[in-house]
């Protein structure tokens, strides 16, 4: 196959896309044009964006996130090899369906409509639908953070994690991955590679169900690959030792 030397990082719910500035600056060392474009509503600086909620947050949903990186994507020269993060591990998904990549990569991806989430996930997530809550928009507390992202971060690092990383999400984000039918996943359909990263020790999406992703897809012809990273947490991206995970995605699609 023809590598794509086009790269878009997108982020994923509770963080936005200056989540990604290690992993720009990584992969273009490397010879490639990196985009880390914010989904809708999640532009600025986290701080700011705490004390002050973005204006167009509460409308942005799923289906505004992919749309979002489809207009990019369309003014690109080239298909472009798609990395997304948790909720963008789904859109990842949704954008490998819509034929809009060279590969694509879920990182500790959230399941489609038509997978069921494991009750970890269920546990952890359920505050971010918003269904018993009086507030417009979800915005986790520092023991949320500490106990669904941060559980493998140094403790002493934990506090600036959430300084430099926390944002407030629409609720609209997480009630479309389960309740739209855009949000389901044709897993037979023929499909360009994909490759699945899991946190060993992730709170939100368990290895489990990044497993249980991976092996839905059917179609003999198209490549699936799957790679756990014990001791990893939600926080995959951003903990120490994120170069090892994106020297290895980087490594995979290289060698296609």
């Amino acid at each position: 196959m023809i590598k794509s030397k086009s790269i878009i990082l997108i982020h994923g719910n509770f963080v936005n896309n200056t989540s990604w500035a290690k992993w720009k600056s990584r992969y273009e060392e490397k010879g490639y044009t990196v985009y880390t474009p914010a989904n809708p509503g999640h532009d600025g600086i986290p701080t700011d964006l705490r004390n002050k909620v973005h204006s167009k947050l509460v409308e942005t949903g799923f289906i505004d996130v992919v749309k979002n990186i489809v207009k990019l994507i369309d003014i690109l020269p080239e298909k472009p090899l798609i990395i997304g993060h948790s909720m963008a591990g789904m859109a990842a998904m949704k954008l490998l369906e819509l034929n809009k990549v060279a590969a694509a990569v879920s990182i500790d991806g959230a399941p489609p409509k038509n997978v069921f989430p494991p009750f970890a996930t269920l546990k952890s997530v359920l505050p971010a639908f918003g269904f018993f809550s009086s507030n417009d928009y979800f915005m986790g507390s520092r023991d949320w953070y500490d106990k669904c992202f941060f559980n493998t971060t140094p403790v002493a690092e934990r506090a600036d994690a959430f300084k430099s990383f926390a944002v407030p999400e629409s609720y609209k984000v997480s009630r479309e991955l389960v309740l739209n039918s855009f949000s389901n996943i044709d897993f037979g359909k023929p499909h360009e590679p994909i490759l699945f990263i899991g946190g060993g020790s992730d709170n939100i999406f368990p290895p489990s169900l990044t497993s249980t992703l991976a092996n839905k897809y059917k179609d003999k012809k198209s490549r699936v690959d799957l790679k756990i990273f014990e001791g990893k947490s939600h926080f995959i991206c951003g903990e120490p030792g994120w170069e090892k995970v994106a020297d290895y995605i980087l490594d995979w699609y290289e060698n296609l």
